[in-house]
């Protein structure tokens, strides 16, 4: 962190309504840089759990963070409170592989027999 860098407290809450990396952040800090972060801290024992980065979202005030943005970038999503703490949700959805799935609708439309008459 810079000198003089504004700093931000920060939690994120997962599905199950546990909290982890509670800590102070600098502003400069990226939305992909704390996604990896949350990655790496991710607790043991969990259902659910993120294989890299892009299997989770952030969400504040019911908007998804970008993973290009700071937190001063997101500052009109954080907001302007002076003291406290802010609560992130934190979503994992692993990206959905659709070429997958539109090869299988091609299989199955392939493996029709149809008699035309």
């Amino acid at each position: 962190m810079g000198e003089g860098e504004e700093c931000i407290e920060l939690k994120f809450r997962i599905y199950d309504g546990t909290d982890m990396a509670h800590g102070t952040y600098a502003s400069s800090t990226t939305v992909a840089t704390l996604k990896q972060k949350l990655v790496a801290e991710w607790p043991q024992g969990k259902t659910i759990t993120p294989k890299s980065m892009h299997d989770v979202k952030l969400i504040h005030a019911g908007k998804i963070l970008d993973d290009n943005k700071t937190l001063a970038d997101s500052r009109t999503t954080i907001g302007d409170l002076p003291c406290g703490v802010i609560t992130m949700h934190v979503v994992v959805q692993p990206p959905v592989a659709k070429k997958k799935k539109d090869e299988e609708h091609m299989g199955k439309m392939n493996s029709c027999s149809c008699t035309i008459l």
